[in-house]
């Protein structure tokens, strides 16, 4: 097993991540006339950030490490805690504001986005040559994340949704992001455990993503089939 995920884990991943983004693409005429028509483009862009992700290995692959050596680019963290950690939240706060029909959650939600960009930004200067062990931006950002979600589901309740929640794509959605990373949040803390001094962290850690993505992105690939579109 370990074997198979040293050699095809990236694969397995990158395949599940572009099915999911090749539906989305099918499927964006379905959706043009609901928010979904920008968590399209998100799955897209997530996407990309993966797979760019790894340039330390293309750099090494093509005999050119020597570019980024001894930078602050010579790791991806810094990479990741942009477009990932600050990238990924600061989307589903515009994703569910444009979801959410009570103003004053909206409100609070832009008001909260904008203290976690000046935090995580602060975060940055503060241990930019220390950011592989440092996990307040991701931490933060799910937190955040995990605040939109919660936000939804009490809009859900509070109104005749409850009903007919089950045949929203924006539900399925956000059960599939509560999961994800309620799953994913606390392996950030032993993010410095992962080198190659530390084989089996880094085969757990990989069972655990490898999972976690196939189940996020095969979910988003069936929700983006089997649901019709609707407005918030």
């Amino acid at each position: 097993m370990d074997e198979f995920l040293r050699l095809n884990y990236f694969n397995i991943t990158y395949s599940v991540e572009a099915l999911a983004a090749i539906t989305g693409l099918i499927c964006f005429n379905k959706y043009k006339k609901t928010a979904i028509k920008y968590f399209i483009p998100f799955v897209i862009y997530a996407v990309l950030v993966d797979v760019m992700g790894s340039y330390p290995m293309f750099f090494a692959h093509f005999s050119v490490y020597h570019i980024i050596q001894g930078t602050l680019f010579e790791k991806n963290y810094l990479y990741f805690a942009v477009f990932w950690g600050i990238g990924t939240a600061v989307f589903y706060v515009f994703f569910y504001r444009k979801i959410l029909r009570n103003k004053r959650r909206k409100q609070f939600l832009g008001y909260t986005v904008l203290v976690f960009l000046f935090l995580a930004i602060l975060d940055l200067v503060l241990n930019i040559d220390n950011l592989e062990s440092t996990h307040n931006i991701y931490v933060g950002g799910s937190l955040l994340i995990l605040l939109c979600v919660g936000l939804y589901f009490i809009e859900i309740l509070e109104s005749d949704k409850v009903l007919t929640f089950y045949k929203s794509i924006y539900f399925w959605i956000s059960c599939v992001i509560l999961i994800w990373f309620l799953i994913t949040t606390p392996l950030q803390f032993y993010e410095i455990y992962f080198s190659s001094a530390d084989w089996n962290f880094i085969f757990l850690k990989w069972q655990i993503f490898l999972f976690a993505n196939s189940f996020m992105y095969l979910s988003f690939t069936f929700a983006l089939l089997w649901c019709k579109p609707q407005n918030a």
